[in-house]
């Protein structure tokens, strides 16, 4: 049976529609469930294995205790909303109207899929950065917009801002921003992201952060882009609690933006969860309001397990790029002479017992050719744990 819709189109912009019509898994569920199928060490998704704060698991407790169980507000509880413009004011000097410039969302996923949902017409393009997170590719497509990208070129995976001025044009809609970026580690600099304010002023674009790793960054700051000159009226930012609480599963995010576009994004949110989250929005609004030592805490012990890992890969062979922030470190698997990291991924829980992804999962035919040996790991797992993959890889270069 064909069944037609356009389901098709997101599949496809997200790369899994074969050339016979077949969907196929995405590589992060393909990988996951090859994790427990074999009892490999899962370094393939993105999540940690070690809970949050006591006091913002706690929190959440408390609320399903005291009846906060029922639909919160469309744009989010109160309290959230002021511990999220709070947050910004703390962090980036950012001023906002908890009331009229802050929406929850559920988690950065909806908010970027609400976003792009709200502003793009038929042939409007959006422009990314490349390797780029799945759900752009799905949900430029799904919108009926066309997917324009910009490479991230390795060892530092900087783009050509030349390349990047020529791509960026007036049928731009979006320009649409990962930074710290997932999967390469990198932060982008200063110089890169005041040439994306400058062409979107240039072009009358729609700037757009996915800043969920906002705070894991190893040295290099996190420059929020709506503190550049020129950009704070045409900025969507865009974060989440997951990555820096330790609660992914919660799926509470939030954006903020000036006030005619935050109604924009609502006007489709509202028909997508609603709402979400009840109990978790009053415990993330606890996080929000952590010690500054609890947020460079979680950085310095990121940045201890990316060296654990990227030491154990290099001990393995592995040619291994730096990562300046997020959960990931890309490795280069042809030293070891394997130069498709596709077929390395499905045979490494059998070779060494982990599981990683390989960096072509985020990239099209181009990208995604040139850079066939590039295999990302996540570090973002218990000590012993990592230990213990470093010791499985090993195995690898002594074959």
């Amino acid at each position: 049976m064909t069944i037609p819709g356009a389901w098709r189109r997101a599949a496809g912009g997200a790369g899994l529609l074969g050339a016979d019509g077949t969907v196929r898994p995405t590589i992060f569920a393909e990988m996951s469930s090859l994790a427990m199928r074999t009892g490999a060490i899962n370094l393939g998704q993105g999540f940690p294995d070690e809970d949050g704060p006591a006091e913002v698991l706690e929190a959440a407790v408390a609320a399903i205790r005291d009846g906060e169980n029922q639909y919160p507000p469309g744009i989010g509880i109160s309290d959230l909303r002021v511990a999220v413009a709070e947050h910004q004011r703390r962090f980036y000097g950012v001023e906002l109207d908890p009331d009229r410039e802050v929406l929850i969302t559920a988690g950065a996923t909806e908010g970027i899929a609400a976003t792009l949902l709200a502003l793009l017409e038929a042939g409007d393009e959006v422009v990314t950065f490349e390797p780029y997170y799945d759900e752009y590719g799905a949900i430029i497509a799904l919108a009926g917009g066309v997917h324009r990208t910009v490479p991230l070129e390795p060892p530092a995976f900087r783009p050509d801002l030349d390349r990047l001025r020529a791509t960026v044009n007036d049928r731009t809609r979006v320009i649409l921003v990962n930074t710290p970026h997932n999967p390469t580690g990198a932060v982008l600099d200063r110089e890169t992201l005041t040439a994306v304010v400058e062409l979107a002023e240039l072009h009358d674009a729609i700037i757009v952060t996915d800043s969920v790793y906002e705070h894991l960054t190893f040295g290099p700051e996190h420059i929020a882009v709506e503190t550049l000159p020129g950009a704070r009226a045409r900025t969507i930012a865009i974060s989440s609690g997951g990555k820096t609480f330790n609660t992914t599963g919660w799926k509470v995010g939030w954006l903020t933006a000036p006030a005619e576009l935050v109604t924009a994004v609502l006007a489709v949110k509202q028909f997508l969860t609603y709402v979400n989250g009840a109990p978790f929005q009053p415990a993330i609004a606890i996080g929000l309001r952590l010690p500054d030592a609890y947020f460079s805490g979680i950085a310095d012990a990121l940045a201890r397990k990316r060296d654990l890992l990227s030491d154990g890969l290099r001990a393995a062979g592995f040619g291994v790029f730096p990562s300046d922030g997020t959960y990931f470190v890309v490795a280069d698997a042809a030293p070891l002479g394997f130069p498709d990291a596709v077929e390395l991924c499905r045979t490494l829980p059998e070779l060494a017992g982990v599981v990683a992804v390989p960096l072509g999962a985020f990239a099209r035919d181009e990208y995604a050719t040139r850079t066939a040996a590039l295999v990302r790991f996540a570090f973002c797992k218990r000590v012993d744990v990592l230990e213990e993959a470093a010791r499985r890889l090993a195995s690898i270069s002594a074959r």
